[in-house]
């Protein structure tokens, strides 16, 4: 990522991606009741999946910029 604005963002929407994964998974794990995505498997792996994708996005954006001195 080359601007430093897009960092936080990336941050941001990963972190939120983290926990609405971690609600999927813990409702896909029947941990969590109340819902109709409560004991349903396919929430577990969506929740999974979105939860990945929002670690990945903190990684980049918490990423250091390569240093551009160097050459």
């Amino acid at each position: 990522m080359k601007s430093r604005g897009a960092r936080p963002v990336l941050v941001v929407i990963g972190a939120i991606a983290l926990v609405t994964g971690g609600v999927w998974i813990g409702q896909g794990m029947n941990l969590i009741p109340g819902s109709f995505m409560t004991g349903d498997r396919t929430w577990l792996l969506i929740g999974l999946v979105v939860a990945v994708v929002g670690l990945g996005l903190i990684a980049s954006g918490l990423r250091r910029p390569a240093d551009r001195r160097r050459s």
